[in-house]
């Protein structure tokens, strides 16, 4: 088996259809097989895939875990595999896009973590797909706008890697836990997914580690995928907003706190705490309602 592609689900029955459709219709010249965790969905997810896509290995979550848990229930199971894909089930993934991923990966034996371009719905690049690590400094370059000042440059334009155009490929920081290709030597020496992370960080915790163990982190531009997050303008659950800034927490608290000083630290936890409320603040006045 050339790819294990892993999919957690949750309340997304038709964008997962579209996105198995996407996978199964497009990929053809390699071995793969697909995993797909269902997180107690009550929308029939389950039903769907076992009634239209037989052939899908599918674990129905004993408990709602989190992003990170139910992701390594599958993981644990690609024993055989040379490489895993964590894959959002909001996605479409085009003609070849895989084979190109898996033929790369195959060229460039320092690469632990292949991520490719990813586009959301309305054409314009998903920033996360190629940025840097939330250090202390690149979080103050990005609060004061340094990066959209001077996106060419290294030092200012760390956050979101505005100095690597984004069809330029390259060795970046971070990638997204929408697409994520891995070795099977880089998670055997690495580890899983940090079970600690509910929903968010934890793509950006492994890719912290790959890079400390020594391997590439990559952004792979010459192939994409789309996918359908939602929209900034729309109105998030209460909970999608804590878990983001707990994940920032956490993330803080595992990697850097003990890199910095106390005063570097308190303005730190400082900065989340008000970004936290004031993001519950804005978030209280928006009339679109998105389901958690």
């Amino acid at each position: 088996m050339e790819l294990s592609i892993v999919i957690v689900s949750y309340n997304t029955v038709d964008v997962l259809r579209d996105c198995l459709n996407s996978v199964t219709s497009n990929v053809k010249n390699i071995q793969y097989e697909i995993w797909v965790v269902d997180n107690q969905s009550q929308d029939g997810s389950s039903e769907m895939v076992e009634s239209e896509f037989p052939d899908v290995k599918l674990i129905r979550n004993s408990i709602n875990g989190g992003f990170s848990q139910a992701n390594n229930l599958a993981i644990r199971e690609c024993k055989e595999s040379k490489y895993v894909l964590i894959l959002n089930p909001d996605t479409i993934v085009p003609k070849a896009t895989l084979e190109e991923c898996v033929g790369f990966m195959n060229k460039n034996i320092d690469i632990g973590c292949l991520g490719c371009k990813v586009v959301k719905a309305n054409g314009t690049l998903d920033k996360a797909c190629k940025r840097g690590f939330p250090s202390p400094w690149n979080s103050l370059c990005y609060l004061l706008k340094f990066d959209r000042l001077f996106p060419n440059s290294r030092k200012f334009g760390g956050y979101n890697a505005t100095f690597i155009h984004e069809d330029d490929e390259g060795e970046i920081d971070c990638l997204v836990g929408a697409f994520m290709m891995l070795r099977k030597e880089t998670l055997e020496e690495v580890g899983l997914l940090d079970e600690s992370f509910f929903m968010y960080g934890e793509d950006i915790d492994w890719c912290y580690r790959i890079q400390a163990a020594g391997w590439k982190n990559y952004y792979y531009p010459k192939v994409s995928i789309v996918h359908y997050k939602g929209e900034s303008s729309k109105k998030q659950s209460t909970r999608m907003i804590d878990e983001f800034h707990k994940s920032m927490i956490i993330f803080y608290n595992k990697h850097y706190k003990n890199k910095y000083n106390v005063v570097i630290n308190l303005i730190t936890y400082l900065g989340i705490y008000s970004k936290w409320a004031l993001s519950l603040l804005i978030n209280a006045f928006k009339k679109e309602k998105k389901v958690f």
